[in-house]
């Protein structure tokens, strides 16, 4: 039989509870940093990371982060960055990151939760005097919603460096706290345990067994302080006041099976023997890969034969030798099983995982038989650990192949842009560069002509803003003049000279009188000119850029998609060289357990099978008196 102080010990070892911490509602106004808190809160850590640090990038990159939305979320934003790399369990990278929050100019609310989110990275890491002095150089008064949270987990930290009285002070006051009922009770018991005052103990632990309240989360504490409190009270040896905190524990429970039989060794113990019988029973018919029920199938009979039912301890007897023979010969197969894969099959399964209660699942699949005595095992907190590191190498693995199979996708993108733009780009730039120097030929004699308009303002020109009327004149009076010198009389010519004077000052009177309206005129089509050119320059400038973007829709990226590629079959070496070791961890760990199960499994069958052979022999000697 297994020692009662052993299991005893066992219990006080796990009081590393935590209460859930609370989540403040804030309204987003960047949507990106929203989206990453969005895949946080559905568990998927590793993406809101991805998400996260791209926007953090992209913020400090812009020219004035000021104008970016994330300014407004900046500190929370830095301080989540460690705060889903802890929940991803990247505590190195979370501490430096958190650490970062508490040494900048941040809001005393941010920092002290980045202090609280280091304080439990030390702690969870065993670095617990790190973590206390982490949490002494928190500054007072704290946020509302984490003083509770920050004192429980201060308790556990002096715990864990064996000052319990200290820690049982903190728990004292914490016992009001409403999000913590039970967990403060229950570690209050034990802090006052290990203190050596053991009646303070004992009540505190009753008071853990009586809270009211049907949450799962307090149910749980509840039937785990009673069986502590019960399992005490057996060690103290005081059996009667044993029974009542043991029968407080639900039928249902997770404790029910080891609360079943501390209630049978109890009432043992205190020579009640058909008593025993009723707990030991229940438990009997239960699953006979627990191990409660193992060791129940050998204390009922037990119990009837000490009743001097002798026939009866015979018979459960031998169905025990027969049972404990059957888990034997499933326990070889699921040592083979788990040597052949089938178990890192079966934890890997993508349905199991996504359930809450998928440890619980797996004693449904029915290619998996080891998981029936491996469920006490992974609820473990060191094989927890080591599981989800293999599940998220799983994770990584998956989601590599898929960024190598997205750098394929877009190497595809790029050819066939390519493609599509080699054959047009060379006529189109031949028809551009055409246009271009048109373009250009205008520009410079628009800026002729607004050069001489510009000298014209000092220096007035009338003739140079002649209409073509005045101008066809004006030549044609040149003609005249011409003509008239060559006549032969002298009368005639100094008539027609006069005549041709007065033309010529008619002419060069309108020009004058109006040169300033012309100039007038003149300057606001010049105006309207630079509005067509100015429509030209954008779509020239428009052009430019469309052609631009076409080239670098496929020029340039060769050489970085090959080396994303390179680097990403890198990672899935290493990492598939990672995954297969932490899986033959796992599997090294999983058959030494079952390896253990079978040899006390064999131990208990020979003892089934003595104590059948003693029953039988007592029974027929009873008969035939």
């Amino acid at each position: 039989m297994r020692s009662m102080r052993a299991q005893l010990a066992f219990l006080i070892a796990s009081v590393a509870l935590a209460a859930p911490s609370p989540s403040a509602s804030v309204e987003i106004e960047d949507p990106f940093f929203g989206e990453a808190l969005f895949y946080a809160d559905q568990g998927l850590y590793f993406e809101a990371l991805e998400r996260l640090d791209a926007e953090l990038a992209q913020h400090y990159g812009v020219d004035e982060p000021v104008l970016d939305k994330l300014h407004l979320h900046i500190d929370d934003a830095e301080f989540s960055v460690g705060d889903f790399e802890l929940s991803y369990r990247m505590h190195l990278r979370a501490g430096r990151a958190i650490r970062a929050v508490l040494e900048g100019d941040v809001d005393e609310d941010v920092r002290a939760r980045a202090a609280l989110r280091l304080a439990r990275i030390h702690y969870q890491k065993g670095q617990h005097a790190e973590a206390l002095q982490v949490l002494d150089a928190m500054r007072t008064p704290l946020p509302g919603d984490i003083e509770a949270e920050t004192g429980f987990l201060r308790a556990n930290v002096l715990m864990a460096l064996d000052r319990p009285a200290e820690a049982a002070e903190i728990l004292t006051t914490l016992s009001g706290a409403s999000q913590l009922e039970g967990y403060a009770a229950y570690n209050l018991g034990i802090a006052l345990f290990e203190d050596a005052k053991v009646g303070e103990a004992l009540r505190a632990l009753d008071r853990a067994g009586r809270i009211r309240g049907g949450g799962r989360e307090t149910l749980a504490i509840r039937d785990k302080s009673n069986l502590v409190l019960g399992t005490m009270l057996f060690e103290a040896s005081e059996f009667e006041r044993a029974r009542a905190p043991l029968e407080r524990v639900r039928l249902e429970g997770p404790f029910s099976n080891q609360a079943l039989l501390r209630a049978g060794w109890s009432e043992v113990s205190g020579e009640h023997f058909d008593r025993a019988v009723v707990p030991w029973s229940i438990l009997a018919e239960r699953d006979p890969t627990d191990a409660s029920v193992q060791e129940a199938l050998l204390a009922l009979p037990y119990a009837y034969s000490r009743l001097e039912v002798h026939g009866r301890a015979a018979h459960l007897y031998e169905r025990a030798a027969r049972s404990f023979g059957d888990e034997i010969t499933r326990l070889d197969a699921s040592i083979e099983s788990v040597r052949e894969g089938a178990f890192l099959r079966a934890l890997a399964r993508e349905e199991i995982r996504k359930d809450t209660d998928w440890v619980v699942r797996l004693r449904s699949l029915p290619d998996a038989p080891e998981t029936f005595y491996l469920v006490s095992l992974m609820a473990s907190h060191d094989f927890q650990t080591a599981l989800q590191n293999y599940l998220d190498l799983e994770d990584l693995g998956r989601k590599l192949s898929g960024w190598r199979v997205s750098l394929r996708a877009f190497d595809e993108i790029v050819d066939i842009r390519r493609r599509f733009y080699d054959p047009k780009l060379p006529s189109i730039d031949r028809e551009f560069r055409e246009l271009d120097a048109r373009y250009r030929l205008r520009l410079e004699q628009r800026d002729h002509l607004a050069e001489r308009l510009e000298k014209m303002l000092i220096a007035p020109a009338p003739a140079l803003l002649a209409t073509s009327e005045e101008r066809v004149l004006a030549s044609r009076l040149d003609s005249i003049g011409e003509a008239i010198a060559g006549l032969a009389s002298e009368e005639g010519a100094a008539a027609a000279r006069e005549r041709l004077s007065r033309l010529r000052g008619v002419l060069l009177f309108r020009q004058e009188t109006g040169y300033h309206d012309r100039l007038t005129r003149v300057h606001e089509a010049l105006r309207l000119l630079d509005g067509d050119l100015a429509k030209l320059a954008g779509t020239y400038e428009s052009f430019v850029r469309v052609r631009q973007a076409a080239s670098h829709g496929y020029e340039g990226y060769a050489d970085p998609i090959a080396g994303l590629e390179a680097r990403v079959a890198s990672a899935i070496r290493r990492l598939e060289a990672l995954r297969q070791r932490q899986g033959s961890m796992l599997e090294l760990v999983a058959t030494r357990e079952l390896a253990r199960r079978r040899e006390r499994l064999v131990a208990y069958q020979n003892q089934a099978r003595f104590a059948f052979a003693d029953s039988y022999d007592r029974a027929a000697k009873a008969q035939a008196r």
